[in-house]
């Protein structure tokens, strides 16, 4: 595989500004499965993260707009029900943010766009939070505290507490509850001691307690004047409220107070931060406490046992390169973490009841619906981040860039942007597909959808693009669109509309206009199948945003068309004039699967020679996926019409599409969708038999390319292959199951001790806090790599390189030699192992992080000036090698905004 190493191509990353959980604490399974993790970034974006049990899984963005920012997050849960047939109907989850202006929105999440707004006369909202229920305790217990209600106080920058009632599923203005009569005070920070009683955070050196029953002030906490030398007015930028109903704070001058429930006195003052205290985060027992500041610091205290019980300070750590400015703690199901983020725009996973004995994991700030795209035939890259895209191209292929006298003039040279189109409109991008010959751009928001038309406006290598708008139907456009996708053959474009829609848009060209691309007035709704799925799973809970569509994939011929959502569900279609029509006439999908799936009858009378797709008569044999599917994709492989119309009995011999499904807990499954089975190869090979190497990577699949019988899949920190046509080797998934004692007889498995981690990282090993060993690099010396099975695709000087696709399989000849020699010694062979059978699997961790891979094609003669002269790489079979694009976006090239540094502080 030809690799070119890209990090010219921009994605500026956005602070971090909320993080709020759909559940603080949780004690069932079924509730623990239903938690996300919101992150509200600077752009106006909202990240949705499944925490799966430590597997950290980000389902989708919901995309804000122009000069929108999320400054608050708040979820709101309705109470449980209890059905008349005795199931729980789990109360709906609602996402509330504020951004410091005067509204409060409500947003949709399976639309992923905002659902309803609010706002009153009052000035801009610096905090918000939902009053909750009261949960009675068990005997000698207080009463806990649920996070639902049925009202929103609304703290403000002219000192007001604001009602908003979200009664009945609707989100309206109430009432000003609080009017400050001083112009100096503001609300800064919001958390409730119980149903009645809010604990007010201010900016005049004090925390107010007010009675929400009738907006008396119950008590005012002063804090004094800050240190010599400050401010005279201290900022209590967060309250937090213990379970037994005590209050904590963090202020301006570093210090983090501990404030008695009952009596609202300071029991207790720790100064351990040497700037401010922007978030604090509590256990659900209470018996801890992690604070951020603006020193970077996230410090942990516990209390003391016995009488005389004091909190202390347990440790300190410096996770982030810039101010924490926000915590939430989750905890349940095995999980207890804290997530932390700030202007550094990356995600911290603390280990909370674990603390000190874990490590903590650092979240990829880049997302997991890659942002980028290639027009493979044209050589175009286009990427794309809030409201802008971006064209570029590579002009010439690897082999000449190697083969040049100077491989760093001649890279600088090979790259050229083309074109940056700026989307008119408020709302960011959700998405954007380019066709592969580089003529049709598709970009949509949650509002409207675009098509350009990109034409060069000459000759040659070194011409601009032209960018023209193409006519979209209105009422198409006006849906707007979260995923699109355009076919390989350029004839049509699926759109995912209102999350769990799908429809087609054919595209034809006018030669009379210069092959201009023209989209079709009506679309094509395609009918998915009809899921069994009880009426309390439904209607509880998250609701239907499980059913979002998260993944498009049409076959390499544009014969059939597959679409995934987030609850594991696969629907298929296949064009009409299709074989495959024929081979599924006797599916067990009834008369409902071989109907046809356009909008209505109407337009059948008014265009019957409409091209049609029809719903994959064995489709409903597909199985369910048991997680959410991260990839979703089909081979190279194109059976042939005869095989299609009558598929052979035998598993072994059916030539069929192959389609690629990855999950979020990974596993990787192959699937026959025309016949509606899994594929021998991925019987013969579950997860379980997979590398050791690949299982330990916590990290998701973002991507996957393929090249014949190999799979190249890539996350934010790894780059593997898997070759499909061989087995995996059993000696690799489970190196010591092929070490045999003396005596013969295999050695028994050691019981573990101890469970899994609790959601963020490994359990730390003994000595892990000693001194680290760093490697340093200098130019023209070979770099080692840890955990390196094949050859590297890059020379050590980070220039590209050229690798030959054909000959990675038989590189590493010393593990080949050791794993013949485990199987003589053991006098047999494993069940599924094939003669001269390579490890059928590597993989690198060398690049980091990675935004994203597209494709490339090797150009022919005929498709480049006459000035350039290439010959075309071939592998041994005649096949082209893989030639991609790799796009870098590491932390440390991009530019974060200015930290505020105390009086004798200094940095490198």
């Amino acid at each position: 595989m030809d690799i070119h190493r890209c990090r010219f191509v921009p994605y500026p990353p956005s602070a971090i500004n909320a993080v709020a959980f759909s559940y603080a604490h949780v004690t069932s399974k079924k509730k623990a499965g239903l938690a996300r993790l919101a992150i509200g970034r600077s752009n106006g974006d909202i990240e949705i993260w499944n925490p799966l049990n430590g597997q950290w899984h980000q389902e989708t963005i919901l995309h804000g707009g122009k000069d929108r920012s999320i400054d608050g997050l708040v979820w709101v849960n309705e109470p449980d029900q209890v059905l008349h047939d005795g199931n729980v109907l789990v109360g709906k989850s609602r996402l509330f943010s504020i951004g410091y202006t005067s509204t409060v929105t409500e947003w949709d999440l399976e639309k992923r766009r905002p659902k309803k707004q609010a706002s009153g006369m009052h000035g801009d909202i610096w905090c918000l939070a939902v009053q909750p229920f009261e949960i009675p305790g068990k005997k000698g217990q207080p009463p806990k505290m649920a996070e639902s209600g049925r009202r929103l106080v609304a703290g403000t920058i002219d000192g007001s507490l604001a009602l908003y009632s979200i009664d009945d599923g609707d989100l309206r203005f109430d009432r000003v509850l609080v009017k400050s009569t001083s112009k100096k005070t503001k609300m800064v920070s919001i958390a409730f001691q119980n149903r009645h009683i809010a604990v007010v955070g201010c900016s005049d050196s004090a925390i107010r307690v007010y009675d929400m029953r009738n907006g008396n002030l119950l008590r005012k906490m002063t804090l004094g004047s800050d240190l010599a030398g400050g401010t005279k007015e201290i900022i209590v930028w967060s309250v937090r409220c213990m379970n037994d109903g005590d209050i904590v704070s963090g202020d301006s001058t570093g210090q983090v107070c501990i404030w008695d429930g009952k009596t609202y006195s300071q029991a207790q003052r720790l100064q351990s931060h040497k700037q401010d205290v922007l978030s604090l985060a509590v256990s659900a027992d209470g018996s801890t406490i992690v604070s951020g500041g603006m020193d970077k610091r996230s410090i942990l205290y516990r209390k003391t046992s016995g009488s005389g019980s004091r909190w202390g300070k347990v440790w300190h750590r410096r996770y982030h390169s810039h101010d924490v400015k926000t915590m939430s703690s989750f905890e349940g199901a095995g999980m207890s973490v804290v997530v932390s983020g700030g202007p550094d725009a990356q995600p911290i996973v603390l280990p909370l009841r674990e603390a000190g004995l874990e490590n903590h994991r650092s979240l990829s700030n880049l997302p997991q619906s890659v942002p980028l795209q290639s027009a493979s035939r044209a050589r175009l890259i286009v990427s794309w981040w809030d409201r802008e895209v971006h064209i570029w191209r590579l002009q010439k292929p690897l082999n000449e860039i190697v083969n040049g006298a100077s491989v760093d003039s001649e890279t600088s040279k090979n790259r050229k942007l083309l074109a940056r189109i700026l989307v008119k409109g408020e709302a960011n991008i959700t998405s954007a597909s380019v066709s592969n010959d580089g003529s049709l751009l598709l970009v949509s928001t949650t509002s409207d959808v675009k098509a350009f038309f990109l034409k060069s406006r000459g000759d040659g290598w070194k011409d601009e693009l032209k960018v023209s708008k193409v006519d979209v139907p209105a009422a198409t456009a006006a849906l707007g669109a979260t995923h699109l996708k355009i076919s390989p053959d350029g004839r049509w474009v699926c759109l995912a509309q209102d999350g769990s829609r799908a429809s087609l848009l054919e595209v034809s060209q006018d030669p009379e206009d210069g092959n201009r691309p023209v989209l079709h007035s009506r679309a094509v709704k395609l009918n998915r199948l009809r899921r069994n799925i009880p009426k309390h799973i439904t209607f509880g809970g998250l609701g239907q945003y499980d059913r979002s569509i998260t993944q498009i994939a049409f076959s390499p011929d544009t014969r059939m068309l597959a679409v995934a959502d987030m609850a594991g569900y696969i629907d298929t279609w296949i064009y009409q004039d299709s074989n495959l029509v024929q081979n599924g006439a006797n599916g067990h999908d009834g008369a409902e699967s071989s109907a046809s799936d356009t909008s209505d009858s109407e337009n059948e009378d008014e265009d019957p020679t409409a091209a049609r797709w029809l719903r994959n008569p064995n489709g409903s044999l597909l199985p369910k996926l048991n997680y959410a599917p991260t990839i979703l994709s089909f081979s190279d492989h194109i059976p042939s019409s005869k095989s299609r119309a009558a598929p052979a009995d035998d598993d072994a011999d059916m030539d069929d599409y192959v389609l690629l499904a990855i999950t979020a807990r990974p596993q990787i499954l192959t699937l026959h969708p025309t016949i509606g089975s899994i594929t021998p190869w991925s019987r013969r090979n579950p997860v379980q038999r997979f590398p050791v190497e690949f299982r330990n990577i916590r990290d998701l699949v973002k991507g996957a390319l393929w090249a014949g019988d190999r799979l190249w899949m890539y996350g934010n920190t790894f780059l593997a292959m898997l070759d499909m046509s061989k087995d995996i080797a059993e000696d690799l998934a489970n190196p010591s199951s092929s070490l045999v004692p003396l005596d013969g007889q295999p050695a028994k498995p050691k019981k573990r001790k101890r469970g899994g981690d609790t959601g963020a990282g490994n359990k730390m090993q003994i000595g892990a806090t000693g001194p680290t060993k760093v490697e340093r690099y200098v130019e023209g010396e070979p770099v080692e790599e840890l955990n390196m099975d094949g050859p590297d695709p890059m020379d050590t000087d980070g220039t590209s390189a050229p690798e030959d696709d054909s000959e990675s399989e038989d590189s590493d000849e010393e593990l080949q030699g050791e794993l013949a020699s485990r199987r003589r010694a053991e006098g047999k062979k494993g069940p599924d192992a094939q003669p001269n059978q390579g490890t059928g699997f590597w993989h690198t961790l060398k690049y980091r992080p990675i935004l994203g891979i597209v494709s490339l094609e090797h150009l022919e003669e005929s498709e480049i000036a006459d000035d350039d002269v290439v010959t075309p790489l071939r592998n041994g079979d005649g096949r082209k090698p893989l030639e991609v694009a790799l796009v870098e976006r590491p932390l440390w090239d991009t530019d974060m905004p200015d930290r505020y540094f105390s009086d004798g502080e200094f940095e490198r």
